[in-house]
This record gives C-alpha cells, sequence and structure tokens, in this order.
C-alpha cells in the first residue's frame, strides 16, 4: 500500500506544500550515552543542552527514562552498565 501526498496551498507564497502525518516537529532521539558523555564533559546541564541542539528538559526527561540523575552522571556515580 502506498502512501498518497497531499497538498495544500501556503496562504503566504501561495506555494503547493506537501501535507505530512506527523505533528509537531521530528523526535530528536538522541542517544542517552551521548547525553552521558557530553554532560561529563561539560559538566552542566545548559552547556550539554545547547552542545547537543536540544533543551534542558529533554536531557532531564531522557536521563529519567533510564533512571538516571544529572548530578550522579557528572560526578561519574554511573556504571558503564547503566549507560
Amino acid at each position: 500500500m502506498t502512501e498518497q501526498t497531499r497538498y495544500i496551498t501556503c496562504p503566504h507564497c501561495g506555494e503547493e506544500v506537501p501535507i505530512t502525518n506527523r505533528l509537531g516537529r521530528k523526535p530528536l532521539n538522541i542517544p542517552v550515552k551521548n547525553i552521558c558523555d557530553t554532560l561529563q564533559d561539560c559538566g552542566d546541564i545548559a552547556l550539554t543542552a545547547e552542545k547537543l541542539g536540544c533543551s534542558r528538559a529533554y536531557i532531564y526527561q531522557e536521563l529519567g527514562k533510564h533512571g538516571l540523575k544529572p548530578r550522579n552522571v557528572m560526578a561519574r556515580q554511573i556504571l558503564d552498565s547503566e549507560k
């Protein structure tokens, strides 16, 4: 079954724009290992978020999904098997 692409006309420029089934922006899908490594290198949530191109909340959410706390990651108090 092939998906047909539907188009709408942009009210600003009049150009035909394809409609996608996805709402909002694409998920970032940054691996938690990358978050941990960057957090350990930077030592700060805000710098880590800036370096990875995500929000601070995203970092907290992703670490929380794996039962990690930023404080412990920065202090390197996690085992490699937890990453």
